[in-house]
């Protein structure tokens, strides 16, 4: 429940670690949650909550389990066994709740008005910890997209996904200039054989670069060649309309 990170993290761990609160926790965990927001509930399931990251070197043999595994490993229930996960951590550990439909991840897909993005970290291979598995997207977002949906499925069209990748998020965060090839403009450009281009990340290894991406220009300086980087780095920070002028 929210009322429990009240204060930070410290706070939570003492409310986690006092017994009556802890029973209040429990309740609160394993009821309906009227009007509160209870991802536990909407799963339905511990065994569909994979843990995928631990702060701690004791808690790394638990990466890629569920909460239903790591509960009966150590024989308590699943709540009880997250909030002691959580204790023995000291940080908010990394999960990836099963609880979308893709029935709806379609229909949404297919929805004029909606844009695509990803709320996954940039990250590159080589700096990637075996302590934290991480999600499928931060590696397959965008090719997953043309390659499931779009080749294989037909549920857009490749146009219609390029304008929803490009311009039309541009056009949302008011990024100027940005999000079309014409004079004038950055050149941001993604050369890629729609052929080929997918996903490879899966849950179990997530941490798989996709393929069929061959070119990729940042500000007009080639960052991907043949599909390897040439160690350019032109990106630049770009301001939305909401920036003040002064740095932080």
């Amino acid at each position: 429940p929210q009322w429990v990170e009240e204060g930070g993290h410290n706070a939570m761990i003492r409310r986690l670690k006092d017994p009556d609160t802890r029973m209040q926790i429990l309740a609160e965990v394993r009821s309906a949650g009227d009007g509160i927001h209870n991802p536990y509930r909407s799963i339905s399931s511990p065994d569909k909550i994979l843990l995928v990251g631990f702060r701690s070197p004791s808690l790394q043999s638990l990466v890629g389990k569920t909460l239903a595994e790591i509960a009966a490993s150590r024989n308590v229930p699943p709540e009880e066994a997250a909030m002691d996960l959580v204790i023995e951590d000291g940080s908010r550990i990394d999960a990836i709740y099963f609880m979308m439909s893709e029935d709806n991840i379609r229909k949404k897909i297919a929805i004029p008005w909606v844009s695509f993005g990803s709320d996954a970290p940039a990250l590159a291979p080589e700096n990637v910890s075996a302590s934290r598995r991480g999600h499928p997207r931060t590696w397959g977002n965008v090719a997953r997209l043309l390659g499931k949906y779009v080749r294989e499925e037909n549920v857009i069209s490749l146009e219609e996904a390029v304008r929803k990748l490009t311009s039309l998020p541009a056009s949302r965060l008011k990024a100027k200039d940005r999000g079309t090839i014409r004079v004038g403009a950055f050149a941001d450009i993604v050369v890629f054989d729609p052929e080929q281009i997918g996903d490879r990340a899966t849950y179990e290894n997530p941490n798989q670069l996709a393929v069929g991406v061959k070119h990729v220009f940042v500000n007009g300086v080639q960052v991907l060649r043949d599909g390897e980087h040439t160690g350019a780095m032109p990106g630049r920070f770009v301001r939305g309309p909401g920036w003040n002028g002064k740095s932080n």
